[in-house]
């Protein structure tokens, strides 16, 4: 059903590889490390509601999904934990430096036009001193206005219903302002009541069922707004945009479901989340080029737990984050072949919070990157060197102390033939403790020890490019990798989705490997694009020899997960299906017995599209089943997932 990476062309006179409907991939001449890549058509045929539905067709990652469209959903890749995955909207980072997730259920894929994900970092070092900070970095790149012939306006209507209540319109309109400068309005709304059936299951250790019955998900409603601003002009030699965001949100927060407790707990969230973000690319000499990027944000959040019984009296918090951030990067070519860049980046962040006796952190984040990229022949180099120099104020309490770290990376590939590439990478990273982490009341900890991941990676690309009638292109991606995370800190809910507890697991280790293999038929009139994607990962706790959990498996980690993907054309027709697999793994306890042992769970889905043609507009109608076989299961135990069911996505194109 999808293509999540590109056909990658290994031969140096390739600049692009564009295989029939394959989505184009721009090659970069000194990549090192291919991405995994969803883009163009491919992406919008997805079964699939934002971008975090979308990413579970990657190898290597585990999504948590807290049920629901307006539950929690989060990304880890490689087991190393959500707060070291990068994720960038127009190349620019998302934060969150309250808790260090982002939450990207709130990302559409209607405004969507790429989304890349990539172990380690990029293979590039034209780009902000933050892209090298990060264990594994997700790259979201909204819809760049495109004209064709004397069209100066573009127009997309789209409305999308589904069987939980959902009602879902959206419209993008794209204006060709003059020959340089353009500009994009893009908004939608979603309502959904959320109610869906689960079945609920719990057994007594010894493995007889204590309950098994038939219920009724009612606290996962939502209702959101959310409107994007674009300007894209060019200059001589260089170009700029300029972008601003809004997301606006009532949901209710799925609860656990345990002790026979299935009605809504009374938990809601409300966000407001803005930014204005620009950035500006100019070559000043033959061989020099500077960036500018930046970024103002301002996040509200209010959280209301009116039921709870765990307190005497209701929760009713609100949360107030800020960020200012400025970067500037340079890139100079030596030679055709050696480049070297530096970039300098400054980030301002600040909370605040109306809770008892809270700190009013603010830190200031400041980095410096140099490297430099080297080409011959068949063998590519990449090196890097980080210095991350943080210091932080507070009003109240104690502040953490400051923290000056230097940490490298170093990329290597060598082109054993037209078709084989070998590569492999060592990486170093550190991530501060988030404000949570640091300073919230009662529970954080100002002396928190930051963690430290340390990545390998030994991997072999092979593509075939071929001229038989029915097998066109083959693709072969495989990676063994083992990661050492120090000091772990692991962030899990404490009875709701948005307060949560920390845990220290003190030393992990993930020894895994991650497969793709996908390619492309011609059967005449149809065409066929198989996927298949693999990852088998055992990530185990060595933090205490005394403890009984230790060389255990972490939590919900699984040992082996995978998707088969099939995507299809024929004339105007598009038939999608795909099955998407995850292993036996264990729930937050810790121990590896089979008290908190979880079933493995997969799902099927298939969909249906229809082009219509009229004039030179272009109308789409297409019909998904999601979960086919209506299986019952939970992503994060107690949080259970919808079964069966449908949506239905009307598109029109002016």
């Amino acid at each position: 059903m999808v293509f999540p990476s590109g056909l990658y062309a290994q031969k140096d006179t390739l600049k692009e590889t564009h295989i029939q409907s394959v989505a184009l991939y721009k090659k970069s001449l000194k990549e090192i490390l291919p991405a995994q890549t969803l883009s163009g058509e491919d992406l919008q045929r997805l079964n699939s509601h934002s971008v975090a539905d979308a990413l579970r067709y990657f190898s290597g990652v585990q999504i948590k999904d807290y049920g629901g469209i307006g539950g929690l959903k989060t990304i880890n890749i490689r087991s190393m934990g959500s707060q070291h995955v990068g994720v960038f909207y127009d190349g620019i980072q998302l934060g969150n430096a309250q808790n260090g997730v982002v939450d990207l259920g709130k990302f559409s894929l209607d405004n969507m036009e790429e989304i890349s994900l990539y172990n380690g970092q990029k293979s590039e070092i034209f780009q902000p001193a933050k892209d090298f900070g990060s264990s594994g970095s997700i790259y979201l790149q909204s819809k760049i206005p495109v004209f064709k012939g004397n069209r100066k306006t573009n127009l997309t209507l789209r409305t999308k219903n589904a069987s939980i209540d959902l009602f879902n319109p959206s419209f993008r309109l794209e204006q060709k302002l003059s020959n340089n400068l353009s500009a994009s309005v893009s908004s939608e709304f979603m309502q959904s009541d959320g109610i869906y059936k689960f079945r609920y299951t719990r057994r007594y250790p010894d493995g007889e069922i204590a309950n098994d019955t038939i219920a009724k998900r009612m606290d996962s409603d939502i209702k959101a707004k959310r409107f994007e601003v674009g300007l894209y002009g060019n200059i001589n030699n260089g170009s700029w945009n300029l972008r601003g965001y809004g997301y606006l949100s009532d949901r209710g927060i799925p609860a656990a479901i345990v002790n026979n407790r299935f009605g809504g707990r009374g938990q809601r969230l409300s966000d407001e989340n803005f930014f204005v973000q620009g950035s500006f690319r100019k070559k000043i000499f033959p061989k020099l080029e500077t960036q500018w990027k930046a970024k103002f944000a301002y996040d509200y959040t209010y959280f209301a737990d009116t039921l709870s019984t765990e307190t005497p009296y209701p929760v009713q918090n609100t949360y107030i984050q800020r960020e200012a951030y400025v970067s500037s990067s340079n890139l100079y070519s030596i030679t055709k072949n050696w480049d070297v860049s530096a970039s300098v980046d400054f980030q301002y962040n600040q909370l605040d919070a109306d809770l008892t006796n809270f700190s009013y952190p603010e830190r200031y984040t400041s980095l410096v990157a140099f490297a430099t990229t080297y080409q011959w022949q068949g063998l590519k180099f990449l090196g890097s060197v980080l210095g991350t120099f943080v210091h932080e104020n507070v009003e109240k309490n104690t502040k953490s102390p400051d923290k000056n770290i230097w940490t490298p990376s170093a990329f290597v590939s060598y082109q054993l033939s037209d078709d084989f590439t070998l590569r492999a990478f060592y990486k170093k990273v550190f991530r501060m403790p988030t404000f949570n982490d640091l300073y919230y009341t009662s529970i954080g900890n100002t002396f928190l020890k930051p963690e430290f991941t340390q990545q390998y990676n030994l991997g072999l690309t092979y593509q075939k490019m071929l001229k038989s009638s029915v097998l066109k292109a083959f693709y072969a991606k495989v990676d063994g990798y083992f990661n050492k995370v120090e000091d772990k800190i692991i962030a899990a809910p404490n009875g709701s989705m948005f307060r949560w507890m920390m845990l220290n697991l003190g030393q992990v280790e993930i020894l895994g490997a991650d497969v793709n293999l996908q390619a492309e038929l011609d059967l005449g009139s149809w065409k066929l694009k198989p996927l298949v994607s693999y990852t088998y990962q055992r990530a185990r706790d060595f933090s205490d020899r005394e403890e009984t959990y230790y060389g255990d498996q972490i939590p919900y980690t699984p040992w082996h997960s995978g998707t088969f993907s099939l995507m299809s054309d024929y004339k105007t027709w598009s038939f999608n299906y795909s099955f998407v697999y995850v292993g036996e793994r264990y729930d937050a306890n810790q121990n590896n017995i089979s008290y908190n042992y979880i079933q493995p769970w997969y799902t099927h889905d298939f969909s249906v599209q229809k082009k219509f043609y009229w004039k030179n507009h272009t109308f789409k109608a297409s019909l998904e089943v999601n979960n086919l076989l209506n299986q019952y299961y939970d992503v994060v135990l107690n949080y259970p997932m919808p079964g069966r069911n449908f949506k239905l996505i009307l598109s029109f194109n002016l």
